[in-house]
């Protein structure tokens, strides 16, 4: 009982906390500067090549197999290895943008990014073309928890929600966009023209400034106060954040001054904030995400749905509702779309667990594939408003700078075993049980609803000093590994 006193305070007290920033209409003003517009430029070109690499395979797989002579293995490996590069890049995504920075570290994401397209591109034989799928993967690791992190650590506290996520919404676009050039450009010619955001991002990279807070963190402190100047406006005031930034990362210091690396971060007073992320992060994967995302046309063929007709509307309807989570994270707040999302995806899993159940005992025949095809809808759709962007958001809120590039890393790694273990699975549970499966992925998006319903506390408005300050500032003896 106490530790759920202590867990159920700590999600009062956030949300109690005053907000003390200036008006929504100072805020947009501040974050219209040009190296916040860069900064969030490079941002969303990152978050478009993580798209276009998703969205390559499925409209080229029948080509590239017929060009490069490949049997259903070597594409299958092919297709694969993307994970094994998550995998790897997930266990250097912390490390390396704490050691070298953001700015450095999206500097080798987009470089990998480039080489990965040219070696798709130009490929003779199957390694290279492996060696360019491999490489995207170990970026698209690093960056998945990067560019949210980077964006979030630059924007005023009252637009950083509809930054990130606007900035997540290209993810979508990309994917989308491909799908559809991949319909009628050669293979060859897709990966030239997937290597465009990188090229995009390079020059750009010159201009754009390093995170104030791991300026702080690695003892750069007269840089501080100037990069906040440039990202709100020469105008404005910067004092009181520069000395929050500032004050808070001298006190996680010396609050930790005797736990050093990775494994800091499992230090008991980290354990809510961890469990939030992990959880948060792992819902949608374990809630059924790849298994719609890479087998939607087993699922509509399945149900007597048009595919054409399925993918077109799935694409619109999860792209509204990517836009209409833009314009509500900031005024209803990340916890309550996230209540909202989760709803929406278990009701969608729910429905397509009844209509395989209709289809399968011969009942309600003209009404079956309307039904498929509504709660792919609803469940597509609810993802785009709340789930798709705001775990990542809150990831890249709730951890101080000090334990945020080993939070990156466990996060990165359980979207990726996760991802892999439902995508590697998903056709074995189909064939047991088309319902049973997706009544498992609705346990699970219901669970979350209930996790979220009681931990989840809500981050809008607030600093991200203030917001983490509440979940790590506890008494001496709460520091003991857990």
């Amino acid at each position: 009982m106490a530790e759920e006193s202590l867990l159920l305070s700590h999600t009062e007290d956030l949300s109690a906390s005053p907000n003390k920033s200036s008006s929504l209409v100072s805020e947009i003003s501040n974050a219209s500067t040009r190296p916040f517009v860069l900064a969030f430029t490079v941002g969303s070109c990152g978050a478009l090549s993580f798209g276009c690499i998703v969205g390559y395979t499925a409209p080229t797989q029948t080509s590239i197999m017929k060009d490069l002579n490949l049997s259903i293995a070597d594409f299958s490996f092919f297709g694969s290895i993307l994970t094994v590069g998550l995998i790897v890049g997930a266990l250097i995504c912390g490390k390396l943008a704490d050691l070298v920075g953001r700015v450095y570290t999206i500097w080798i994401t987009n470089i990998l990014v480039f080489i990965s397209w040219l070696a798709i591109a130009f490929a003779k034989d199957v390694w290279l073309l492996d060696l360019g799928r491999l490489l995207q993967g170990i970026s698209v690791g690093i960056s998945s928890y990067l560019g949210p992190i980077y964006i979030s650590e630059l924007a005023p506290r009252n637009l950083r929600g509809a930054a990130s996520s606007l900035m997540q919404l290209f993810v979508g676009v990309g994917i989308s966009v491909f799908y559809a050039l991949g319909t009628v450009l050669a293979w060859r010619n897709l990966a030239i023209l997937g290597s465009i955001p990188s090229l995009v991002v390079l020059p750009l990279l010159f201009f754009v400034p390093e995170s104030p807070r791991w300026l702080a963190k690695v003892g750069r402190e007269k840089e501080v106060e100037g990069v906040l100047l440039s990202l709100r406006g020469a105008k404005s005031d910067v004092s009181d954040e520069a000395a929050a930034i500032l004050e808070y990362t001298k006190h996680v210091e010396q609050q930790d001054v005797d736990s050093r690396g990775f494994f800091k971060l499992f230090q008991r007073k980290y354990a809510l904030p961890l469990t939030i992320g992990v959880v948060l992060i792992s819902v949608p994967q374990l809630g059924g995400l790849n298994g719609y995302t890479f087998y939607t046309d087993t699922i509509f063929t399945s149900t007597g749905v048009s595919s054409d007709v399925g993918f077109i509307l799935t694409s619109i309807v999860q792209m509204f509702g990517g836009i209409l989570g833009v314009l509500l994270i900031d005024i209803s707040g990340r916890r309550s779309l996230l209540l909202v999302s989760q709803a929406g995806m278990f009701l969608g899993c729910l429905a397509t667990a009844i209509s395989f159940f209709l289809q399968k005992n011969n009942c309600w025949e003209k009404g079956t594939p309307i039904l498929a095809l509504i709660s792919v809808m609803v469940y597509f759709g609810s993802y785009g408003l709340g789930m798709g962007p705001i775990p990542w958001i809150i990831a890249s809120e709730i951890y101080p700078v000090d334990v945020k590039g080993a939070a990156g890393t466990v996060c990165n790694l359980t979207t990726s075993i996760s991802s892999w273990l439902v995508t590697y699975s998903f056709n074995f549970l189909l064939q047991w049980s088309s319902t049973g499966t997706f009544m498992m992925f609705a346990t699970v998006m219901g669970l979350g609803f209930v996790f979220t319903a009681k931990l989840v506390p809500e981050t809008k408005g607030k600093s991200l000093e203030e917001i983490q300050s509440v979940f790590t500032d506890s008494p001496p003896e709460d520091s003991t590994v857990f």
